[in-house]
């Protein structure tokens, strides 16, 4: 089969990218054509020059504003000629136009069970609602914030006692099983983003997200 190239963007430690090396380094039928920071100190970037895949950074706070950063990383993702564009922690609010480049073509895991807690502070968050149950979400990334059609989820119960750090820990467990998984998928050319901004997975519309239980049986 051949590999599908992929381009990752970060901001921070990158463990997810890490995952996603790792499953690639087996079998994971991806070319990681790069790794693209927004911050020159991420340390995925190191991750990414460990597995010898190049690296890029590129400064938001360089360009005036918005738009002319993301025109930016724009030309400099597609010098790569990416089949997928895959957002591992990337701290930034995207254009519409940077979205629209990229639709349906461009995955994003977050912290929580989406639609619940969009936005940040997720475990923080999910501690004070007191919700029995918390996880991750993989999504295709639309113009809403975190409020794409939704493919993949992974839960874990709130245990008692649980604080913000262990709640992450047991979540990010979760997510580095789930986004190769997803990733997997999409470069085998079984998932997919339809007209209708359905997923659709193994030429079937999903009318709710997978969950990893089923995704695994």
């Amino acid at each position: 089969m051949s590999r599908l190239p992929v381009v990752v963007l970060i901001s921070g430690g990158g463990t997810n990218l890490q995952a996603i090396i790792d499953a690639a380094e087996r079998d994971l039928p991806i070319d990681i054509r790069a790794v693209i920071s927004n911050k020159a100190d991420a340390y995925g970037l190191e991750r990414a020059k460990q597995a010898g895949i190049p690296t890029a950074v590129l400064e938001h706070q360089d360009f005036p504003d918005r738009e002319s950063f993301d025109t930016a990383l724009m030309e400099l993702i597609d010098r790569y000629e990416p089949g997928l564009v895959l957002l591992a922690g990337f701290m930034r609010i995207l254009t519409p136009d940077f979205v629209r480049h990229y639709h349906g073509r461009m995955l994003n895991i977050h912290p929580s069970l989406l639609p619940e807690f969009q936005g940040l502070h997720t475990h923080e968050r999910a501690l004070e609602a007191e919700v029995e149950k918390h996880g991750a979400s993989i999504h295709f990334v639309t113009e809403e914030l975190d409020g794409g059609p939704i493919i993949l989820q992974a839960s874990v119960p709130i245990l008692p006692g649980d604080d913000a750090d262990r709640l992450a820990a047991r979540v990010l467990e979760k997510e580095h099983i789930i986004y190769p998984l997803a990733v997997r998928w999409f470069a085998q050319g079984r998932l997919a983003l339809n007209e209708d901004q359905q997923v659709v997975l193994d030429g079937r519309i999903m009318n709710t997200p997978m969950q990893l239980e089923r995704a695994t049986q």
